[in-house]
């Protein structure tokens, strides 16, 4: 380490190595990173990643290396004989006492002017709210018709029609022509938009062209283009460039794509995958519908089986009726042979006492009549019972309540109509009388 603190440099003697690092030391201190503009000559990227070039002008060169580190982040490869400005410290190469820069980051010439004016624009327009996501219009899902604002000599029209009629054949497609670089593209692309817009002939307007650098993409970063988008009622999907480029336009737009291909694949649907969704939904449907169908069926089977008709309800009273007066005939018969068991018994000790005679023939007619009373009072009884129950049967059954003008309303599907929430307005109804039915609909209920 030199000490010139106690004897000055010019008193000293130093070896080759420290006047190298000492001359390093003042370049790095004393000139700042700076902005160098000149010409690539002998321009060699080495298996190590590192790159060495010179710089030159008319007058004077200087030797310039970019390690990897720095390299990895230009998105174009320099080459011999082109402009370019490269920002840079000054160093010393002290093994060699070689003078040279140290490059950070390297842009074709030219480039900053562009890259400020648009840097300048965007600012402004984003402060407009061009770039809002609230303007920002939905892409229709299933457009009429697809207009394309590109050059006619484009590869990208030919991308983006061949894209077009893979995922929809029959879909229209205008094309507004105009030339995608140059001078006066910006204003022939806003113009090209704005033509679309007054005639209102597709539901999404692409606007696209491929890749190229960023002079060639200019036009697109135009106030005209920007405002021209912004005004179009129709969406607008922009796929310009590559993955890697942005312009204002794509900030305007109402959808971004990398690349005119992936502009048309969002601007329209697929046919294959709407087929196939169709045919799913297709199958979907048809196994829902079968199990619905399934499941109505059973609940009728089962409905069926809880369902008694009006006619087997009554089968089912005659029944109890007759179970009854069958069993009236066997008291009555009971009833009888008792008393003819009791009128022979009278006989046989009639016979065996040898009674009055007379007398026991008028005890024998008084118990005759009195059994016969019996008899009558007990069949009038069982009559009027009988009477009753028939009476009561005839008051239960549905047809004796159809006759006092009583009607019985089903839905379509047989279920008895009991209560108004079990019926919507507009249903069809069957009402059964005491003599045939009709068909009703329903328009009002409470």
């Amino acid at each position: 380490m030199l000490d010139f603190s106690t004897k000055p440099l010019a008193l000293q003697v130093i070896s080759v190595s420290e006047l190298n690092r000492l001359a390093k030391d003042l370049l790095e201190q004393h000139l700042p990173l700076t902005w160098v503009a000149g010409e690539v000559s002998n321009f060699k990227r080495y298996d190590s990643g590192h790159c060495y070039f010179t710089l030159k002008d008319a007058q004077a060169q200087v030797d310039c290396v970019m390690f990897r580190h720095r390299f990895q982040y230009l998105d174009w490869l320099p080459e011999s004989g082109m402009q370019v400005e490269v920002r840079a410290y000054p160093t010393l190469y002290e093994a060699r006492g070689k003078f040279q820069l140290s490059v950070e980051t390297m842009r074709r010439a030219g480039l900053g002017a562009l890259y400020e004016a648009y840097e300048k624009l965007k600012a402004k327009l984003e402060k407009e709210g061009l770039f809002d996501a609230a303007h920002k219009k939905p892409l229709p899902e299933f457009p009429r018709a697809v207009g394309v604002v590109t050059s006619l000599q484009a590869a990208a029209l030919r991308d983006v029609l061949t894209t077009l009629r893979r995922r929809m054949p029959r879909l229209p497609v205008v094309v507004y022509p105009a030339p995608v670089q140059g001078e006066g593209a910006g204003q022939k692309i806003a113009e090209a938009v704005s033509i679309a817009s007054a005639r209102g002939e597709c539901d999404v307007l692409i606007v696209c062209r491929g890749g190229g650098s960023i002079e060639d993409l200019w036009a697109y970063n135009e106030e005209t283009v920007a405002r021209a988008i912004y005004a179009c009622p129709i969406p607008v999907v922009t796929g310009i460039g590559h993955e890697t480029d942005f312009t204002i336009a794509d900030f305007v737009a109402d959808a971004r794509a990398p690349t005119p291909t992936a502009a048309a694949e969002l601007a329209t649907p697929d046919r294959a995958e709407l087929q196939q969704q169709i045919l799913h939904w297709y199958h979907r449907l048809g196994r829902v519908m079968g199990r619905a169908l399934e499941d109505r069926m059973q609940r009728l089977d089962y409905l069926g089986k809880r369902l008694v008709h009006p006619g087997e309800r009554i089968r089912n009273r005659l029944d109890a009726l007759q179970h009854l007066a069958t069993r009236l005939r066997g008291t009555w018969q009971r009833s009888s042979q008792e008393h003819a068991w009791r009128v022979r018994e009278s006989f046989q000790r009639l016979a065996a006492t040898r009674a009055d005679l007379p007398a026991l023939v008028r005890e024998n007619g008084e118990w005759a009549r009195r059994l016969r009373e019996a008899g009558r009072r007990r069949l009038d009884a069982a009559g009027t019972v009988l009477n009753r129950i028939e009476a009561h049967l005839k008051h239960l059954s549905p047809e004796l309540v159809l006759e006092r003008g009583y009607a019985i309303t089903e839905t379509e599907d047989g279920e008895i109509v009991r209560d108004s929430t079990q019926i919507v307005l507009g249903e069809e109804l069957k009402i059964t009388f005491a003599k045939g039915w009709a068909g009703a609909q329903v328009k009002r209920k409470g």
